[in-house]
C-alpha cells in the first residue's frame, strides 16, 4: 500500500472548511453522506483530512451544501488539485512540521503581512543574523538543525524574489533594528539589506519608533498569509515552541484591525527608511 500523503496545513484547510460548509448547510455528517452517495466513515476522515478529496468530489460537496460564493468554491478545488511537491519538502524529515506549514502558505498567498517587535521578520534576515538567531534557541539545536533552518528561512525568501512577486507589507519596531544580532558588522549589513529591499516596489517597510510609546498590537509578532480569497486567510503567531496558525474569521478579522492600527502610528516608507539609515550610521 503506498504511504499516506503528509498532513499539510493546507490539506487539513480544505477539509475544516468542508466541514464547516457541510455545518452552515444545517446537515448531520449522516445526511451528507446519504446525499453524497458516501459512508458516514469516509466523509468523517475526509473532515478529519486523513483522506484526500478529488477536485470533482469538492465539487460535488459545494453542491450538496448549496454554497453559491464561486470564488471560494474554486480556491478549494484549486487545493484539491494540487499534487506537485513543493521545495519544503525536502525539509520533512529534518525540520517539524509547521515550518514546513509556513513556507507552504507562503508559497500559495496572494499578499504577505507582518509586524514584528523582537526580530527582523525571517523573510528580510541575511544568512548571519538568521545564523545567529537560531544558535541562541532554548534548548540548544545542533550544528546541523542550525544550517537547516537557515537553508530553509533563506529559501522562504523566494516568494519576494520571483518575477510576479506578491506584496509583502513589514512593520518593524524599532527594538528589533537596534539589536545588533551577530555584531556590529552583521547588524550593519542586516540594516543595508532590509533597506535595499524597501526600495523594491512590491515591498513596503514601515518602522514603529519608540518615541510611538504603547501602541496596539504592541509585543506581537504576526504574519498574515492573504489567501486566494479572504476565508482562506492565515496568520502566523511565532510562540518559543514554534509557529501557531489561526484561521478563525473571528481571530482574522482582529488582526487585520491590529495591523491597520499598527501602520497608522508607523513611520511612512519613505521616513522609515530615512530611520534606518540613521540606525546605520551610528553602528
Amino acid at each position: 500500500m503506498p504511504a499516506r500523503p503528509p498532513l499539510t496545513a493546507r490539506r487539513l484547510r480544505l477539509a475544516v472548511e468542508l466541514r464547516k460548509m457541510r455545518e452552515r448547510a444545517g446537515m448531520t455528517v449522516t445526511e451528507a453522506a446519504r446525499t453524497l452517495g458516501t459512508s458516514q466513515g469516509q466523509l468523517s476522515n475526509v473532515e478529519s483530512g486523513r483522506f484526500g478529496v478529488s477536485p470533482e468530489r469538492v465539487r460535488a460537496m459545494t453542491r450538496a451544501y448549496t454554497c453559491s460564493d464561486q470564488a471560494f468554491v474554486e480556491a478549494l478545488v484549486d487545493i484539491a488539485t494540487e499534487r506537485t511537491r513543493g521545495w519544503w519538502e525536502t525539509f520533512r524529515e529534518v525540520l517539524p512540521p509547521a515550518l514546513l506549514n509556513i513556507a507552504e502558505l507562503e508559497h500559495h498567498a496572494t499578499a504577505l503581512w507582518s509586524a514584528n517587535t523582537a526580530h527582523i521578520p525571517g523573510l528580510l534576515q541575511i544568512t548571519d543574523h538568521a545564523r545567529e538567531i537560531f544558535r541562541q534557541v532554548v534548548p540548544e539545536f545542533s550544528r546541523s538543525d542550525i544550517e537547516h533552518r537557515v537553508s530553509h528561512r533563506l529559501q522562504r525568501q523566494a516568494v519576494l524574489d520571483q518575477d510576479d512577486s506578491i506584496p509583502f507589507r513589514a512593520i518593524i519596531h524599532e527594538a528589533a533594528l537596534r539589536v545588533p544580532v551577530g555584531g556590529p558588522a552583521v547588524a550593519r549589513r542586516q540594516l543595508e539589506h532590509v533597506v535595499d529591499q524597501s526600495e523594491r516596489e512590491h515591498i513596503t517597510i514601515r518602522v514603529i519608533p519608540f518615541a510611538i510609546g504603547a501602541y496596539p498590537g504592541s509585543g506581537q509578532n504576526i504574519h498574515y498569509a492573504s489567501g486566494p480569497v479572504p476565508q482562506l486567510d492565515t496568520v502566523s503567531l511565532d510562540q518559543s515552541h514554534g509557529p501557531v496558525l489561526v484561521d478563525a474569521e473571528a481571530q482574522l478579522e482582529m488582526y487585520r484591525i491590529l495591523l491597520d492600527r499598527m501602520e497608522q502610528v508607523a513611520l511612512e516608507p519613505s521616513k522609515s527608511r530615512d530611520f534606518i539609515h540613521g540606525l546605520i550610521h551610528d553602528l
